[in-house]
């Protein structure tokens, strides 16, 4: 061998364990950013001082492995049984406070309200069928209730233009084991709530959320299936929220946590979601035009919107076409009107680990044009856009990630002292006033149909208020029993399942309020 060849065969050595040393020095440093912490998050629903009006001290429930909104009821009362061809709305009307309704197998069109504090109303299931609600894409609502400690479990819910199962600020409830699809707008929406149990429910085919959280505390969402909707789980304007071992998969946005401008209330923070499979989220957005959910690119696994401390931690997140996690403020959304007692910015936002692979495959043009100033090309697992404060993310070289450089890196990794956020106690009942009712009635049930101003299905509030002026009891002998009088407008369904002082409240509120 010449010196020219055993020249070359060092300098080959040479080069090759010079990169080994770097190679093996970047692999040490790789190893050691993914080593566990195991270092258990310390904020959430235990630091917030919120007084609670029961006595409950806030440092009382996390860590607590309750798993129920309602603990005790309020006495042992007698059991109604509803069969085929009767009716549910009679059995409620003749229940009181601590009685159970039996509803049998058999299909049942009708629109169910329970304004009276803890029924329980219970589907029986034989042999696979189940008592059914069917609105027959006629009727507006399958179950309403504003009563306190409300149970409602194992109805399958079909074919309703508006909703599911909706509570007007009801406290302590427990819906699980339901199948709902296409009911409209929403499946299930806890509204001005505290302290509810959602689980084990399957919802298809729901034009805005299926499962819709909004302005409500210390929720639990787990154990749901819920696919071919616009929004899958959505968490709206609400506090101490935790979203955990969802299935969500085949809806245009899978899991979202934002705020909503112009609400009463003015804040979502304290979310965690964690442990869910967010599956192949890419259906077409089929939202009303206008909604918020309507601005959702398909293709979404979670949208964070101005939210502040949500954690993601956990889940599974593939197969989208827009992004993984997209995480948005206010001004970077479209067609929001802002709020100025609202933050608009997504703060103290914590992505721990996740798995995510095949996301951002087809992303929108916004995002590859903003990704190209960071020379970012090709899949994006996490957005990001618009000022945050306070974010961190662990473990950041796992993701294809755009507009995280100033996110920090987590100082813990898991959220494991933390089992829930229901209050041990429950929380403590909600009295509503007549003008409460009428507004939330309206909110829940007319609003949908009847904006102040805007043309949607039904004529806009000034223009009733125009029609019947200071003459309330017309009103509400419309709302019982509508007749079709302009061809413009389709023909109202009755909302004869309100009691009277129910329908009087909702006409003089719409008379009364101003924009």
């Amino acid at each position: 061998m010449n010196l020219s060849k055993l020249f070359a065969i060092l300098l080959v050595l040479l080069a090759f364990m010079v990169g080994w040393g770097i190679g093996n020095q970047n692999t040490t440093a790789l190893e050691r950013a993914d080593l566990p912490l195991d270092v258990a998050y310390t904020g959430g629903f235990l630091t917030h001082t919120e007084p609670l009006s029961n006595g409950q001290s806030a440092s009382n429930n996390p860590g607590s492995t309750l798993r129920a909104a309602i603990t005790a009821r309020l006495g042992i009362g007698d059991t109604y049984q509803v069969n085929p061809g009767e009716s549910i709305q009679s059995a409620v009307i003749q229940a009181q406070s601590g009685d159970t309704i039996r509803v049998m197998p058999g299909t049942y069109s009708e629109t169910v309200y329970i304004d009276k504090d803890d029924i329980h109303l219970f589907g029986v299931i034989i042999e696979g069928r189940r008592a059914t609600l069917d609105g027959l894409g006629k009727l507006n609502d399958a179950i309403l209730y504003s009563g306190n400690n409300i149970v409602i479990e194992n109805f399958k819910i079909v074919r309703y233009k508006g909703n599911g199962i909706m509570s007007q600020a009801g406290n302590n409830f427990e819906i699980r084991n339901n199948i709902i699809v296409d009911t409209g707008l929403y499946g299930i929406f806890p509204q001005l709530s505290k302290n509810g149990l959602i689980e084990h429910n399957v919802i298809s085919g729901i034009a805005d959320a299926a499962i819709y959280v909004g302005m409500s505390d210390n929720i639990h969402v787990a154990y749901n299936e819920v696919f071919d909707n616009v929004a899958g789980i959505e968490i709206e304007n609400s506090r101490h929220a935790i979203v955990e071992h969802n299935h969500t998969h085949h809806n245009t946005g899978g899991i979202l946590a934002f705020v909503t401008p112009g609400l009463p209330i003015k804040d979502a923070r304290d979310i965690i979601i964690r442990n869910n499979f967010i599956l192949d989220n890419n259906t077409p957005n089929f939202a009303l035009p206008g909604s918020t959910v309507s601005g959702i690119p398909a293709g979404t696994g979670i949208l964070i919107m101005a939210a502040d401390e949500v954690i993601v931690e956990g889940n599974i997140i593939s197969n989208h076409k827009t992004a993984g996690i997209l995480i948005t403020d206010h001004g970077n959304a479209s067609g929001l009107t802002l709020d100025p007692q609202s933050d608009p910015n997504a703060d103290h936002v914590m992505i721990l680990d996740n798995l995510m692979f095949n996301n951002g495959l087809d992303t929108i043009d916004a995002i590859k044009a903003y990704a190209l100033t960071e020379l970012h090309r090709g899949n994006v697992d996490i957005f990001q856009i618009g000022p945050t404060e306070g974010s961190c993310i662990l473990n950041r070289q796992r993701y294809a990630s755009v507009g995280v450089g100033d996110f920090t890196d987590c100082a813990f990794d898991n959220t494991n002292a933390i089992a829930n956020y229901l209050l041990p106690m429950g929380a403590e009942h909600r009295l509503i006033s007549d003008r409460e009712r009428g507004e939330l009635t309206y909110l829940s049930i007319c609003a949908g149909c009847h904006s102040y101003t805007g043309h949607l299905i039904g004529p806009p509030v000034q223009v009733i208020q125009a029609l019947y002026r200071d003459n309330p009891e017309a009103l509400a002998d419309y709302i019982d029993a509508p007749v079709k009088r302009r061809s413009d407008f389709p023909k109202m369904p009755p909302q004869n399942y309100l009691d009277r002082k129910t329908q009087l409240a909702v006409a003089q509120y719409m008379l009364d309020v101003k924009g």
